[in-house]
C-alpha cells in the first residue's frame, strides 16, 4: 500500500487534535505526520499512532516532502502558507474560510460532490460546518425531486468558536450558577443560559457572515445556483454538535415517508426519527460520531411540496476534520494522489 506524508499546520486547535485522532482511528495510510502551530506552541509534544511528534513553528521550509497539508489555522495562515505548500508540491486541504468561494478552488463534501476534486490545482476547501451537514442531508433528496428553497435556522455549538469560547461557556456557566456576573470576553453578550443570533459580523444586508457563507457555500457545493436559500444561524450553549432546522420546497410532491426512505440509504446519514418514544438526533448523543442525523422529518401543513426536518452533526468531526480526512481518502482511493508527486 502506497503511504503518505502529512502535515497538519494549526495542530493544537481543537480541529487540529481531531485531525491526529481521526488519522489514528481510520488507519490512514501515513508514512511520516509533521506538526505545526504557532511559536507559542512550538517544543510541544503530541502522540500519533502511539508516536511522540514535536510540535514546530510554522515556516516557509515546512512542507519540502509532504504529500497532503490539513490546515486549520485560520485564513490569514491559510492564505499565507497554502501556495507555499502548492509550490513545494504537496496538495493542500484548508478548513478556514480563505478560499471557499474562489472560483479556482473546488469545496468538496466527498458524499455529495467528490468529482469536483479532480478540478483542484493543489487547493482543495473544506465547506463551513453547517453547510456540510445540510448538504450531506438535502443531496439524496435533491438528486430524487429537485429542490426550489431551503429556508435554515442553525443552533451552533460553542466549539464553533474554539477553545477559548468552551472555556467560556464553562467559566460563565459556574459564575451564574454561583451568582456571580458573567465575564464575556469570546461573545458580545454572555452565552451561558443564552442564544445569540450572531456569528461572525454583521453585513450591509443585515445577515451575519456565517449566514452568507451557508447561503453560498451550499449552493456551489451542490452546484445549484438556483436554489433560494436564507438562512439564521444562533449560537447557543452547547459545547459540540450544531443542529439546524431546515424547511425545504421540492418541485413535486414528496411525502415524509418517501424522504426516510431516501435518506436511510444515503452515504453518512442516520436517520433518528420516531416522535412515539421521543426519538429524534441530539448535540449531546451525536458528539463524537461521523454521520450527519436528521429527525422530525413531517409535512408542511400548508404546502404538500414542502417537508421541514431537524438535522444534528458533530461540527468538530463531520463539520471540519473528518470532512477534511475524508476528502484525502477519496483522492488516495480514485488514485488522484501520488506521493512525493
Amino acid at each position: 500500500m502506497k503511504r503518505y506524508n502529512v502535515a497538519i499546520v494549526g495542530v493544537t486547535g481543537l480541529v487540529g487534535q481531531e485531525f491526529i485522532k481521526i488519522l489514528g482511528q481510520r488507519n490512514f495510510p501515513l508514512e511520516s505526520v509533521r506538526l505545526y502551530s504557532s511559536d507559542r506552541s512550538a517544543g510541544r509534544k503530541l502522540f500519533v499512532n502511539h508516536k511522540e511528534e514535536v510540535v514546530q513553528e510554522t515556516s516557509l521550509e515546512s512542507f519540502r516532502g509532504i504529500d497532503i497539508v490539513l490546515f486549520s489555522a485560520g485564513s490569514e495562515i491559510s492564505r499565507y502558507y497554502s501556495p507555499v505548500a502548492v509550490q513545494s508540491g504537496a496538495v493542500v486541504i484548508d478548513n478556514s474560510s480563505a478560499f471557499r468561494m474562489d472560483k479556482e478552488v473546488p469545496l468538496v463534501i466527498p458524499e455529495v460532490n467528490p468529482e469536483d476534486i479532480k478540478l483542484h490545482k493543489g487547493i482543495i476547501a473544506n465547506p463551513n460546518c453547517s453547510a456540510i451537514q445540510l448538504a450531506v442531508v438535502l443531496h439524496p433528496l435533491h438528486k430524487v425531486n429537485p429542490l426550489k428553497r431551503i429556508i435554515v435556522d442553525t443552533y451552533q455549538s460553542v466549539s464553533g468558536s474554539g477553545l477559548e469560547a468552551i472555556d467560556e461557556l464553562t467559566t460563565q456557566s459556574r459564575q451564574v450558577l454561583d451568582g456571580q456576573l458573567a465575564v464575556t470576553k469570546v461573545y458580545p453578550h454572555q452565552i451561558a443560559f443564552n442564544l445569540l443570533p450572531e456569528i461572525d459580523v454583521f453585513l450591509d444586508t443585515g445577515y451575519t457572515k456565517e449566514e452568507r457563507k451557508l447561503m453560498e457555500e451550499t449552493g456551489k457545493i451542490m452546484h445549484t445556483p438556483e436554489i433560494a436559500i436564507s438562512a439564521t444561524c444562533v449560537r447557543v450553549p452547547v459545547f459540540i454538535g450544531h443542529s439546524e432546522a431546515v424547511h425545504v420546497e421540492f418541485t413535486h410532491v414528496i411525502s415524509p415517508e418517501e424522504a426516510r426512505q431516501i435518506l436511510s440509504h444515503s452515504p453518512g446519514i442516520k436517520v433518528l426519527d420516531d416522535p412515539t418514544v421521543s426519538l429524534y438526533p441530539q448535540p449531546w448523543s451525536v458528539a463524537g460520531t461521523d454521520e450527519c442525523y436528521v429527525g422530525r422529518i413531517r409535512q408542511d401543513v400548508f404546502h404538500k411540496n414542502s417537508l421541514a426536518m431537524w438535522i444534528v452533526a458533530d461540527n468538530i468531526r463531520k463539520g471540519a476534520a473528518l470532512n477534511a480526512i475524508q476528502i484525502a481518502e477519496e483522492m488516495i482511493k480514485r488514485g488522484w494522489l501520488i506521493p512525493g508527486g
